[in-house]
């Protein structure tokens, strides 16, 4: 009984870091191939990744995580597009406080890459949560 209500008070969190992990996995699946066995370029290959991944997001954010299960076009275009923008606007400050963090201040890349990641995925639940998914809007 304790294991479901601790469940069911922190379900949006549980299956958030869940989900969030599926949508790693599926970055590193696109990225991997394209880079060392495609040779695509290393930028092109991260830009690929991500918009796959922030669109593997959304489908399961939208009906897994925030019980957004409304799938008319009025509903979910607002809702993908604001997805994608606070995800782009995690994604460019993520890449600013990395080149801040490690090129101009010379931290050690590996532990800031951590760091900002924990950071930008607390960003990317409270911007779906309280922005995008809204159901008070």
């Amino acid at each position: 009984m304790l294991i479901k209500n601790l469940f069911n008070k922190y379900r949006h969190l549980i299956i958030y870091v869940f989900f969030g992990a599926v949508t790693t996995a599926v970055n590193f699946a696109v990225y991997y191939p394209l880079y060392n066995i495609c040779h695509v370029s290393a930028v092109i290959s991260s830009v690929i990744a991500w918009i796959v991944a922030v669109i593997a997001a959304f489908l399961t954010n939208k009906p897994f995580v925030f019980r957004s299960n409304d799938w008319s076009l009025k509903v979910t275009l607002p809702e993908f597009w604001e997805f994608v923008i606070s995800r782009l606007g995690s994604g460019l400050l993520e890449t600013a406080a990395i080149y801040l963090l490690v090129v101009i201040c010379m931290l050690d890349g590996n532990i800031i890459k951590v760091i900002v990641s924990v950071a930008v995925v607390v960003l990317n639940y409270i911007t779906s949560r309280f922005l995008v998914f809204n159901k008070k809007k």
